[in-house]
């Protein structure tokens, strides 16, 4: 049977248009929900669904392997199970990748696909070291690997994280990722399958998608100024974009985590941009 990912659903039932909204690696839906609310009240029209990606939140158990082409399967899957018709898809980082590669297949009825700080090119995780210490990946799996587990105390993460060099808000946010357990709290997450996950994150370019996108569909690619993950090649290459088709936008102050930085702002380009 094909793995149904978790998902739930904000705004108005009522809305017309239903929009898949995708968290970025070691996150969960309820990372975007701030955001999510933010753009219904916004555009009483949509309704946003969380999605919790395989291996992160609610989405437990999926099965090998833990690739792109898996999580695009398991969307297929969620749209199926839940009778939806999504016209927009919403992608952060981990999420803007799959929410484009989704977007390749042509699913009837999709029409918006907005890319929040997701570079499209295939890269390797050297190229991925820039940065500060909250915006490197690599770091924070490692460093997940390193706390012994189980934890007496929910908050001991912050400190654990806070004792390796990162700022106190990664380690809050890594606390979203424990469960209790008779013995104390573990992770949610199989940091096995995690990696794997990575790895083809990693591997995955989009660019073709972006330069042809299927009929009827329309890419936006929000990049935060402050991001690192914008080289001059990758901006050369969306410059040389002139279909029309596909639009790249930059986020003025805002980080990698521009839907929590600026959370109004981004809500305000999308409306805007529609």
């Amino acid at each position: 049977m094909p793995f149904v990912p978790h998902s739930v659903a904000v705004g108005l039932a009522s809305a017309s248009v239903d929009v898949l909204v995708l968290h970025g690696i070691l996150g969960s839906g309820r990372n975007l929900r701030t955001f999510a609310q933010r753009l219904a009240d916004a555009r009483p029209d949509l309704r946003l669904w969380l999605v919790d990606l395989r291996n992160h939140g609610e989405s437990q158990g999926a099965p090998p392997p833990h690739t792109m082409a898996a999580c695009c399967d398991d969307l297929d899957a969620l749209v199926a199970a839940r009778g939806l018709q999504p016209q927009w898809i919403i992608g952060h980082s981990y999420g803007g990748k799959v929410a484009v590669a989704w977007a390749g297949r042509a699913p009837a009825h999709l029409q918006r696909v907005w890319v929040l700080d997701s570079p499209p090119a295939g890269y390797t995780m050297a190229q991925d070291a820039g940065g500060d210490a909250a915006d490197n990946v690599e770091r924070v799996i490692a460093t997940l690997r390193q706390i012994p587990m189980p934890l007496i105390r929910r908050q001991d993460v912050v400190q654990e994280f806070r004792a390796r060099g990162f700022p106190d808000s990664i380690g809050q946010w890594m606390t979203t990722n424990l469960r209790q357990t008779a013995d104390g709290y573990r992770w949610c997450f199989d940091l096995d399958a995690i990696d794997e996950m990575l790895v083809s994150y990693l591997a995955t370019d989009v660019w073709p998608i972006l330069e042809s996108p299927p009929p009827g569909v329309r890419i936006d690619v929000v990049r935060a100024e402050r991001s690192h993950r914008w080289p001059p090649d990758v901006l050369a290459r969306f410059a040389a974009i002139h279909h029309g088709k596909t639009h790249l936008h930059m986020l003025p102050d805002a980080g990698h985590w521009l839907h929590v930085e600026r959370t109004d702002a981004l809500v305000a380009l999308i409306v805007a941009a529609v």
